[in-house]
């Protein structure tokens, strides 16, 4: 609930977190899973455990900590961590158990492996017609775009409000799929989802300009590097001091890894003679 979807420690309560995320995901996944006749409980399965290892700040934080992994041979994808704190670090480090088909699926939900499972082939497109359409709708109410810096090509084809760009989309996948008996979405569909999630990135996400992203990194970088040379104070998970610090730093929420920062790296307003 209080790890970063977009919009770092927002002020109003209707913002999306790394939770509203996960739950309106969930629901476009077991949607399409119904429409297609396949297994709902484990498309949900799959898609409440595919975000579980992002790190505080959303893709800020996983970049950053990425970075500050590089100079030790190390790298931090958030999909590999989720599968990890389902695996070894739920239950006090016993782990969850789950089946062979919801690990891939947590594992699979991005980057260059693909699912194993029609379930696992719905969550990773859901993923993205999920978080596309919300964090546009989040985007506009903060004030950080108008409508009219949206791309208007792919609104042409999806829509100009978040409920029809859903609908357009969840309809064109299950017909699609339907058709060519295979998770898809059409050509002209899919291009003009995957055009706004590129504009999405170039434009929000990882706006260089913002001041609050830069602040966000040094603060995952700084917290990486504080509990790599303080073992005595991280929690224990690992024998190894690098994927220990890994598994605390990318387990704090938003407001933990503020507060930690503060207290560790910030005057208190004490005045000593």
């Amino acid at each position: 609930m209080h790890k970063t979807q977009v919009f770092i420690a927002p002020d109003g309560d209707h913002y999306r977190t790394r939770l509203t995320h996960t739950l309106e995901m969930m629901q476009i996944s077991r949607t399409i899973a119904r429409a297609l006749s396949l297994n709902e409980d484990l498309a949900e399965a799959i898609a409440f455990g595919h975000d579980l290892g992002h790190t505080p700040f959303g893709h800020t934080g996983e970049e950053a900590l990425a970075h500050a992994l590089a100079p030790h041979g190390r790298r931090f994808r958030h999909n590999e961590h989720s599968l990890r704190v389902v695996d070894h670090l739920e239950k006090d480090g016993e782990g969850l158990n789950l089946t062979l088909e919801v690990r891939d699926g947590i594992l699979n939900h991005t980057g260059k492996g693909n699912p194993a499972t029609r379930e696992g082939e719905i969550v990773r497109v859901a993923d993205r017609i999920a978080y596309v359409n919300h964090d546009v709708d989040d985007a506009l109410r903060a004030g950080v775009i108008v409508f009219s810096d949206l791309p208007q090509a792919p609104l042409s084809v999806l829509g100009d409000k978040m409920s029809a760009r859903i609908d357009t989309l969840v309809r064109d996948m299950i017909s699609t799929s339907e058709k060519q008996g295979e998770i898809a979405l059409s050509g002209g569909v899919y291009a003009a989802l995957m055009e706004l999630r590129t504009w999405l990135f170039e434009n929000v996400y990882r706006n260089p300009g913002s001041r609050e992203n830069q602040k966000a990194s040094g603060v995952v970088a700084s917290l990486f590097e504080y509990y790599l040379e303080h073992p005595e104070e991280r929690a224990r998970s690992d024998d190894d001091a690098i994927t220990e610090t890994i598994d605390f730093v990318a387990g704090m929420t938003d407001r933990y890894a503020i507060a930690t920062y503060r207290r560790l790296f910030l005057p208190r307003g004490e005045i000593f003679a």
